[in-house]
C-alpha cells in the first residue's frame, strides 16, 4: 500500500493543508494499492502565490539557461522511465507496450520543448517597430489520467520555455505517476516556485486555478464538459485558455483501401489506449458496396483481441480506469442495442477470462450517425461501423459531428487519401499511418478544443506579441 502524503509548492515536498483522502486502484484487479492526500483550496492559493514570485526572475532568464534547465528535466525523467512503467502498468492498466510508449514519451516531450526553444526567435521585425514575444504568466495547467506523466511534462516544459511559471493540477487518479514525474523536476533542481505539483479535485484545486487572478493562462486536457466551464470561469479575468478535449473521430475506409491493410489501423485507431483516448478512431465509415466484406473482416480481427493482465506481453486492450468509468462504458453498449445498433461483436460485461478488474469487451456496432453511440463520445473500446454510398457522403458523415480532434483516412491511392483528408475538419488527419508528428501542431477544431500544443505553436500559447516603437 502506497500512502501519498506530499505535494509539492516553491521547491519542497509539504504536507497538504486538506486532510481529504482518495482510494487508489489497480484497475485489472479492482484492489485498492493505496491512497493520496488531496489539496484543498488553500495550499492552491499557495501554490499560485510562489509561481506568482518565481515568475519575476524565470521569466527575465534567457534561452541558455533555460535549456540548461529543461536538459536537467529530460536527464531525470528519463531516468526513471522504469519506476515510471511500473506505476502506470499498476494504477492505469496501461498493456505493457502502451506502457512503455507512455513512460518514454514525457522525456521525449521534454525534448522537442527543448528542440523547440532553440530554433524559437522571441524578437522580430515588424517594419519599423520591434516585436517581443513575451511571457504570458503564471500558468494553470491540469492534466487528465489517461497519460498523465506525459501530459504534466509536455504542458510544463512547453511553458518554461516560454518563461512561465507554474501550478499543475494532475489527475488524483495517476498520484503514483505524478509521484515519480515531481520527485525527477524536483532532482533536476529547477529554481523553486518555477513548478508547483498540487494534486485534488478538479472542484477544489481546479476550480480556484479557474478563477484565481494571477493566473494568467490555462491549458486543459479532458472532457469538453469541463472544458466549456473553464473558458466561462476564466472569463471573468480574460484568462488565455489551450483546451484540448474530447472527440469522435472519423476512420473513413475509401473504396479503394485493401481490407488486409485497412482493417488492422482502423481497430488500432479505435482501442489505442484501451480505447481511453481523445483521438480514438471510434465512427469507422466504410463504402456501402463492400461493407459485408468488412463486416466480416473487422469481426474476425476483434475476435484475435485479447484483453486482461497488463502485464501480459500478449495483451491488446487493459481494463477502463475506474468501476465508474467501466459502468459508464457498459451505460453506453446498453444504449446502442436500445437504439437498434446492429451488435457485431462484443457487448455488455466482462471479456471471457477476466472474472476481476474493470475490462470491458471489445465492442463493434453497425449503426449510422443520428445514434447517441456515433455522436458522444464515450471513452471506451467501442466502435460503431457507419457505411456510405460516395465519397461525398462519406465526407459529409466523417465531419457531420460536434467534434474535430482527429480522422484517419485510407486508401490504396495515397494522392486521393490526401485530397480526402483535405476535406475532413480536424486538427489532425492521418494517412494510411498511425504515426504521431510531435513536431507538428496537436489540437481540434469545433468542441475539440482550443488553440494547439506541441513545437513553436505550442510556445506560442504561453507568449503575447508585445510592440516596441522608438522615435
Amino acid at each position: 500500500m502506497q500512502q501519498i502524503d506530499t505535494i509539492y509548492i516553491n521547491g519542497e515536498f509539504v504536507t497538504p493543508h486538506g486532510e481529504a483522502r482518495f482510494a487508489l486502484h489497480n484497475p485489472a484487479t479492482e484492489a485498492v494499492i493505496g491512497s493520496v492526500r488531496l489539496a484543498d483550496e488553500q495550499d492552491a492559493e499557495r501554490a499560485i502565490a510562489a509561481a506568482k514570485a518565481a515568475f519575476v526572475g524565470w521569466s527575465q532568464t534567457g534561452k541558455r539557461e533555460r535549456i540548461a534547465v529543461l536538459k536537467r528535466m529530460h536527464k531525470a525523467v528519463a531516468a526513471r522511465e522504469d519506476a515510471l512503467m511500473e506505476a502506470i502498468v499498476t494504477e492505469y492498466g496501461a498493456p505493457r507496450v502502451r506502457g512503455r510508449w507512455m513512460a518514454q514519451y514525457p522525456a521525449e516531450v521534454i525534448a522537442q520543448a527543448i528542440e523547440a526553444l532553440e530554433a524559437f526567435d522571441f524578437v522580430e521585425q515588424a517594419g519599423s517597430a520591434q516585436v517581443i514575444m513575451t511571457p504570458v504568466g503564471v500558468a494553470g495547467l491540469i492534466t487528465p489520467w489517461n497519460s498523465d506523466a506525459g501530459f504534466i511534462c509536455n504542458k510544463l516544459a512547453t511553458a518554461m520555455a516560454a518563461g512561465c511559471t507554474a501550478v499543475i493540477k494532475p489527475s488524483e487518479m495517476s498520484a503514483m505517476q505524478t509521484q515519480i514525474i515531481t520527485e525527477a523536476l524536483h532532482e533536476a533542481q529547477i529554481p523553486a516556485g518555477v513548478f508547483n505539483i498540487v494534486t485534488g479535485r478538479g472542484d477544489v484545486v481546479g476550480d480556484v486555478i479557474n478563477h484565481h487572478p494571477d493566473i494568467a493562462k490555462i491549458s486543459f486536457t479532458g472532457s469538453t464538459a469541463v472544458g466549456k466551464h473553464i473558458v466561462q470561469s476564466g472569463a471573468q479575468t480574460l484568462k488565455r485558455v489551450t483546451l484540448e478535449l474530447g472527440g469522435k473521430s472519423p476512420t473513413l475506409i475509401l473504396d479503394d483501401a485493401d481490407v488486409a491493410q485497412a482493417v488492422p489501423l482502423a481497430l488500432g485507431a479505435g482501442f489505442m489506449n484501451s480505447g481511453q483516448a481523445c483521438v480514438a478512431g471510434t465512427r469507422i465509415l466504410v463504402p456501402r458496396r463492400r461493407q459485408a466484406e468488412f463486416e466480416q473482416a473487422i469481426a474476425a480481427a476483434v475476435g484475435n483481441v485479447k484483453s486482461g493482465d497488463p502485464r501480459d506481453a500478449q495483451t491488446d486492450l487493459g481494463p477502463m480506469v475506474s468501476q465508474k468509468q467501466w459502468q459508464r462504458v457498459q451505460d453506453y453498449i446498453r444504449l446502442g442495442l436500445q437504439e437498434g445498433a446492429r451488435l457485431l461483436t462484443g457487448g455488455e460485461g466482462r471479456p471471457a477470462g477476466c472474472e476481476q478488474g474493470w475490462f470491458v469487451k471489445p465492442t463493434v456496432f453497425v449503426g449510422d450517425n443520428r445514434m447517441r453511440i456515433a455522436r458522444e463520445e464515450i471513452f471506451g473500446p467501442v466502435l460503431v461501423i457507419i457505411p456510405y454510398d460516395d465519397d461525398a457522403q462519406a465526407i459529409a458523415i466523417a465531419n457531420d459531428t460536434a467534434y474535430g480532434l482527429s480522422a484517419l483516412v485510407l486508401s490504396g491511392d495515397r494522392e486521393r487519401g490526401v485530397r480526402m483528408a483535405a476535406k475532413i475538419e480536424s486538427g489532425r488527419v492521418l494517412v494510411n499511418t498511425l504515426a504521431h508528428e510531435p513536431k507538428a501542431p496537436f489540437g481540434g477544431f469545433k468542441q475539440s478544443g482550443l488553440g494547439r500544443e506541441m513545437g513553436k505553436w505550442g510556445m506560442l500559447a504561453y507568449l503575447e506579441p508585445k510592440t516596441v516603437l522608438v522615435g
